[in-house]
């Protein structure tokens, strides 16, 4: 049977609800909500690190962040780690890189070859993108360390690598290729998003999300009880987010991807290798808009754990929806068994195959998160409750870990699906966190933690 290409469409800072086939009230997306109607969406997907070095570390190796010691931004991937690349490598596929790379601690210079994680046979790449290019132009780095330098919409340019790429490799062997774009996250020279020209106005009218939302009320309107019980209070007293000023550019970056997840089918149907391609569609983590801390996401909140997840090809089809919790932490695993790689043990995740195949026995019942950098954080999230603890008295830069959690977050989803309301001091929900405590301690061990001990708030 002839293995299947691979391709991994991944974007960055993007929520779940910007895409049509999560939320009908977005109208832009015609290119991904057609590969949803022609693979297959998973509802509930959320990063297992919502902070970009850490996440691709996940995704790259099949470990959590602190199995790898990439527990925060600016630490290379170490070199004794097998990757996925090496692994499709071994098993005949040409492994190829587009874009963010984020895992080098190379800064603007190139990354050199021994730290690019196994694609070895087409490279076209900046360790951080952020600060190569903003969304107008900027450069990346080749195969042979030559920079490369574009002009034009960021995500346009890099797509225009992405076609090159796929019109002009042979057709001898399977490829399995990583195209990390940048958008929609926001351009940290700038503190600004920045979408195509003509954004703002496009996107001024779109419906808010609800959780955004409520944090865009007049400071002096007066406190309530149910404002005292909910922290992120605290929150609006400091900021009042800044979704007003960036989501329509937010949207712009979205509506772009989209375009050109358009053009990537265009040419793999030209070549005559859809049909025969894995389409996998998803993100690091999402964005909260400076509503939950004093930046984008770093925090247990949906609006930066909660991203989409959308596969098309073979073994994905049918327009099918799962609405099982899955992670990133899932995606390696998931891609080895479409290439037909044999899984190794101490791989953490479940593929996603499973699912498809109808058998949902034993499958998760919660997603495990680890928050670096805001804090030294762990949560998780079930179909109902989110629940998620802090380390005191650590530094989330510097450690990575801790033998002792405080409480800090407990939200009901069924009744609070906003997470507007913190629960975690109220004495009637004692019995639901220490449930929720003993399985996420289940998990920490689970990802090689030691034990650790949960106080209360």
């Amino acid at each position: 049977m002839k293995k299947p290409n691979i391709l991994f469409l991944f974007s960055d800072q993007q929520r779940h609800d910007t895409l049509g086939c999560y939320n009908s009230s977005v109208d832009f997306t015609p290119n991904l909500d057609q590969l949803a109607a022609e693979g297959v969406r998973f509802e509930n997907a959320f990063t297992c690190q919502p902070v970009c070095g850490p996440a691709r570390a996940c995704l790259q190796t099949g470990l959590y962040a602190t199995q790898t010691g990439c527990y925060r931004n600016g630490i290379p991937l170490p070199q004794t780690v097998t990757t996925i690349a090496d692994r499709f490598g071994q098993s005949g596929y040409e492994t190829a890189y587009i874009g963010k790379w984020h895992l080098a601690s190379a800064g603007t210079k190139p990354v050199p070859s021994e730290q690019r994680g196994g694609y070895r046979d087409y490279w076209m790449a900046a360790d951080l993108l952020e600060f190569t290019s903003d969304g107008h132009g900027g450069y990346m780095f080749d195969t042979h360390d030559r920079r490369v330098d574009f002009k034009g919409y960021r995500a346009d340019c890099q797509t225009d690598f992405v076609l090159d790429y796929l019109q002009n490799r042979e057709l001898g062997k399977p490829f399995f290729g990583f195209v990390s774009y940048l958008e929609p996250h926001h351009q940290n020279g700038a503190g600004h998003y920045q979408g195509p020209a003509g954004s703002k106005s496009r996107f001024k009218d779109y419906p808010v999300p609800e959780d955004l939302k409520a944090f865009r009320r007049p400071l002096s309107k007066p406190v309530t009880e149910k404002d005292r019980q909910d922290t992120a209070h605290q929150f609006r007293k400091r900021s009042l987010g800044d979704w007003a000023e960036e989501y329509p550019d937010y949207l712009g970056c979205c509506a772009s991807l989209d375009e050109n997840v358009g053009r990537i089918v265009r040419a793999l149907k030209e070549r005559g290798i859809y049909e025969n391609t894995v389409i996998v569609y998803t993100s690091d983590h999402g964005s909260h808009f400076r509503t939950r801390n004093a930046e984008y996401k770093r925090s247990c909140h949906d609006s930066s754990v909660h991203v989409p997840l959308v596969i098309r090809g073979p073994g994905f089809t049918g327009g099918k929806a799962f609405s099982e919790l899955v992670s990133l932490i899932d995606l390696p695993v998931t891609l080895m068994q479409c290439g037909g790689i044999e899984i190794p043990s101490g791989l953490q995740g479940n593929p996603l195959q499973k699912l498809t195949r109808g058998d949902h026995s034993d499958w998760p019942q919660e997603v495990f998160i680890q928050i670096s950098e805001s804090q030294v954080g762990r949560a998780i999230r079930t179909k109902r409750w989110k629940y998620s603890v802090k380390a005191p008295f650590k530094n989330g830069w510097i450690h990575e870990d801790s033998g002792i959690y405080r409480e800090e977050f407990l939200y009901d989803l069924e009744n609070d699906p906003h997470e507007l309301r913190n629960l975690v001091d109220r004495k009637e929900y004692g019995e639901v966190r220490a449930e929720l405590r003993q399985r996420l301690i289940k998990r920490m061990t689970k990802a090689g933690e030691r034990t650790p001990k949960i106080i209360g708030k």
